[in-house]
């Protein structure tokens, strides 16, 4: 079986696992959590029928960022309903716009974006190690990019902990006073890295055929259903426009103090 099948039939899997569940709860937005473990599933399975140092080298770096993830976003979300993002995408909540319509539009449509994203994961299972200096490398950018991911949740849930008449408008302290979204950006970190020391480090073609991996993922994370989406909602807050003029978007840089 080769690479490419084996990640696809793994991707399957796993959403359609997920909608199954989803279908049971009725709440579509559980795909959130799965988004993550698919990942780790495909990075283990291709470990595991192709193994070697440096997939499974990868393979602990994928599962240490989904099992993260996916914990992360269920113990967040547990207690709450459908997601409005899923309510306005199928017209309705939950299946109520029938099951073709929802597993196609979000379960099968996630089943091949991770399929896409994870091209750096599949090259690295069927080709050799070129350099190891570089995975190495990019095992640091997955690192700086995980520290950026856990820290800023962590200091964005002990400022939701806070009283509501005590605490900042906006978070802006942390992390959260180098970039607006350091979660965002350390998810764009953390694919870099996997591809710099998944496809990189095989050589330059491996590279450059996959580098679009972590383009799209940052372009999406950034522009589409990330950052810029989350701030149409946050720019209407108090105070929010002298916050996005002293820190950057998404790239973070030192804080600026308000003139």
């Amino acid at each position: 079986m080769s690479v490419v099948l084996t990640a696809t039939l793994t991707a399957l899997v796993v959403m359609g696992v997920t909608a199954l569940v989803s279908r049971r709860v009725d709440r579509v937005a559980v795909v959130d959590v799965a988004w993550g473990l698919v990942f780790v599933a495909i990075a283990l399975v291709l470990a595991a029928l192709w193994p070697d140092t440096h997939s499974w080298l990868l393979a602990l770096l994928v599962v240490v960022w989904g099992g993260r993830l996916a914990w992360h976003i269920g113990r967040r979300s547990r207690g709450h309903g459908e997601d409005p993002r899923y309510e306005k995408m199928l017209g309705g909540p939950g299946w109520t716009s029938g099951a073709a319509h929802v597993v196609t539009r979000v379960f099968l449509t996630q089943a091949v974006v991770a399929l896409l994203i994870s091209a750096p994961l599949q090259v690295a299972a069927a080709y050799d190690v070129r350099w190891w200096p570089v995975v190495w490398v990019g095992a640091a950018v997955w690192a700086l990019g995980l520290f950026f991911e856990v820290v800023g949740d962590a200091q964005l849930e002990a400022y939701k902990a806070e009283p509501r008449e005590s605490r900042p408008r906006i978070l802006d302290t942390g992390l959260w006073g180098w970039t607006r979204h350091p979660n965002y950006f350390g998810d764009a970190c953390v694919w870099w890295g996997l591809w710099i020391a998944g496809a990189l480090a095989l050589g330059w073609l491996p590279g450059l055929l996959t580098v679009w991996a972590p383009a799209a993922m940052t372009f999406f994370v950034r522009n589409v259903t990330g950052a810029k989406l989350l701030e149409r909602t946050m720019s209407q807050r108090p105070g929010w426009d002298e916050y996005a003029a002293r820190v950057p978007l998404f790239v973070p840089r030192p804080p600026r103090h308000p003139r």
